[in-house]
């Protein structure tokens, strides 16, 4: 089958990269006068190519209502939610030794806590609710005087359940703990204003928004700045919080894609939230579904994530390969041959976590696209029940009638 009739359904693992995108990073790399080093200053080629680097953190900056002096570019948001958490935590042993965070962060952020823990300190995991929402009174109650950072993503990239980061932002900024937002699912999505929304420290990336690979930035206040130590060390750029050189084309690239979905914003989500809807109905024509996702306005538009009784989930993607593109959950976890943990903790069992799909949208999403993947779902999920029908579950055929987490 022709890659054409492929349905890319995975967007929440990365996206394709925009044709403005392209060209706008095309045109630094193909000017010879943008070939020089940023950090090159002493000639004026260094200096143009430094003057495209600082206006692009400028245009980032002003997206989140931020100083541009605040924008550390890197790799990405892996890089940024390890900065943030490793480099305040350490930066701030002498205050305390604790931490805030949940159990359905992405693994960037649980596996740099589970590191911190090694070094001595101390984790709290708070349990969100049934949606995947963390209450702001579950936090202040978790919240100590030897709290040193509080990490809480933005928007889930499995589920989509979005967190009030307003309402945490204003139970930190009480306490006078930093709050670090992982965005990556969130930026270009949902306003933020991290003023506005006390955020101290916000991990974002390109490749979630039509951007390329490998190029993110940390947005770092100046009060989380006297907090914060670097991971790593040489050259001095980036405020000596990320030595190294760097690449103008990609730090454009990085602007031009969340300057697009900035301006795209409102009529994609109401375009997506439609399309979402839409598909949920087509697919509660195969008995036995459950919605992992909420549906309410405390989801995300751009992920769909649904369980189907008694298929083995791996079954289920083998059978849609090169038909669509679709994913069990997270790409980073896609290696562990176990349930969705953010499933298990929202009260999913192993084999209900097992037997998920999350569809996630982009700019080329469309409602043919989704229609045909529907049916190529409901035809291979009926055809697995029929040759290999996995376990079913009681909790799960009694939910299924009653439709979305909410």
């Amino acid at each position: 089958m022709s890659d054409e009739a492929v349905v890319y359904l995975d967007h929440a693992a990365t996206t394709p990269v925009a044709p403005e995108v392209c060209e706008a990073m095309l045109a630094v790399l193909g000017d010879p006068g943008l070939a020089a080093n940023p950090s090159s200053g002493d000639h004026a080629p260094g200096r143009r190519a430094a003057a495209l680097v600082e206006q692009a953190r400028a245009e980032i900056a002003a997206l989140i209502g931020a100083q541009a002096s605040e924008i550390v570019f890197t790799s990405g948001a892996t890089e940024s939610d390890n900065l943030a958490l490793l480099g305040v935590a350490r930066g701030s042993g002498w205050r305390g030794r604790h931490i805030v965070s949940s159990r359905t962060e992405h693994r960037a952020v649980l596996d740099a806590l589970a590191h911190l823990e090694r070094e001595g300190f101390e984790v709290t995991l708070l349990d969100p609710g049934a949606a995947g929402h963390v209450a702001p009174q579950a936090l202040a109650a978790a919240l100590r005087d030897d709290t040193v950072l509080v990490s809480l993503m933005h928007v889930n990239n499995e589920t989509g359940a979005i967190n009030d980061i307003g309402a945490l932002g204003a139970v930190c900024r009480e306490a006078g703990v930093p709050f670090h937002v992982d965005a990556a699912q969130g930026i270009g999505k949902f306003p933020i204003d991290v003023v506005a929304q006390g955020i101290d420290l916000l991990s974002l990336n390109a490749h979630k928004v039509h951007g390329p690979k490998g190029i993110g930035a940390l947005y770092v206040s100046e009060r989380a700045r006297r907090r914060i130590e670097p991971l790593v060390f040489g050259g001095g750029q980036e405020q000596g919080l990320r030595p190294g050189t760097l690449a103008p084309h990609q730090i454009v690239g990085l602007a031009r894609a969340l300057t697009l979905a900035e301006s795209r914003r409102e009529s994609e989500t109401a375009r997506l939230r439609a399309l979402r809807a839409a598909l949920w109905e087509a697919l509660q024509g195969c008995e036995g579904v459950l919605c992992n996702s909420p549906l309410d306005g405390h989801g995300s538009p751009w992920i769909l994530n649904v369980c189907f009784e008694g298929v083995e989930g791996e079954s289920l993607r083998y059978a849609l390969d090169g038909l669509m593109v679709v994913s069990g959950g997270s790409a980073c976890n896609s290696m562990h041959q176990e349930g969705s943990y953010v499933l298990r903790s929202l009260g999913r069992s192993d084999q209900q976590a097992m037997s998920s799909l999350r569809f996630s949208f982009g700019l080329a999403t469309d409602a043919a696209g989704l229609a045909r993947a529907a049916a190529e779902v409901i035809i291979a999920v009926r055809w697995l029940r029929a040759i290999a029908p996995a376990p079913q579950s009681a909790s799960l055929r009694a939910s299924s009638s009653a439709g979305a987490v909410n």
